[in-house]
């Protein structure tokens, strides 16, 4: 059963594999950046380097301390990979506030499914069973985005009780609440 895990080296492989198949036009989901101070992204060809997939590693799992230091108008987030055994099925990004654009358009939690594991409801499993990680978190409820035209997504919201607040720059907000019933 694919559960949410911090980032971890044991997905390398797989984690290149979603890669390509996002491909350069949707390679950020990925998240292959490092918000911290310094700021770093990765390209892929480093990224297949181990010791620099497990520098990436470490340095997406810092994001979450508060101790961290960030670059300037971001976030603290808790990045989590949605894996089955060592195979990397996707990504989510827990930010711990909202900035003004946050509120606007990119919401609580973020989440991507790779390309060959779509369909399955896994971005149902992903979003639920981040919801009590968000509400340990005080974040509660939970603003969820997604494209106006993204039915697939607005299902997964809907799925897990999400409330439509309204529509704002091409994006429909709803807030979903974290508590475990």
């Amino acid at each position: 059963m694919p559960i949410l895990v911090v980032p971890t080296t044991a997905v390398h492989r797989s984690f290149l594999a979603a890669w390509d198949e996002l491909g350069p036009d949707h390679e950020r989901w990925m998240g292959a950046r490092s918000i911290t101070g310094a700021e770093e992204e990765w390209t892929r060809a480093q990224a297949a380097d181990p010791a620099e997939f497990a520098r990436l590693v470490d340095a997406i799992r810092a994001e979450a301390e508060p101790e961290t230091e960030l670059a300037p108008g971001l976030v603290h987030q808790t990045v989590l990979w949605f894996v089955d055994g060592v195979e990397f099925l996707g990504r989510l990004s827990i930010r711990h506030d909202l900035t003004p654009a946050l509120t606007e358009v990119g919401g609580h939690i973020g989440y991507c499914v790779r390309p060959s594991a779509r369909r399955r409801g896994y971005a149902t499993q992903m979003l639920t069973q981040s919801l009590p990680i968000a509400g340990a978190l005080g974040i509660e409820p939970a603003l969820v985005t997604c494209d106006v035209d993204n039915i697939g997504s607005r299902k997964v919201i809907e799925a897990a009780g999400g409330e439509l607040e309204d529509e704002r720059h091409g994006k429909l907000r709803f807030w979903v609440p974290t508590h475990v019933s």
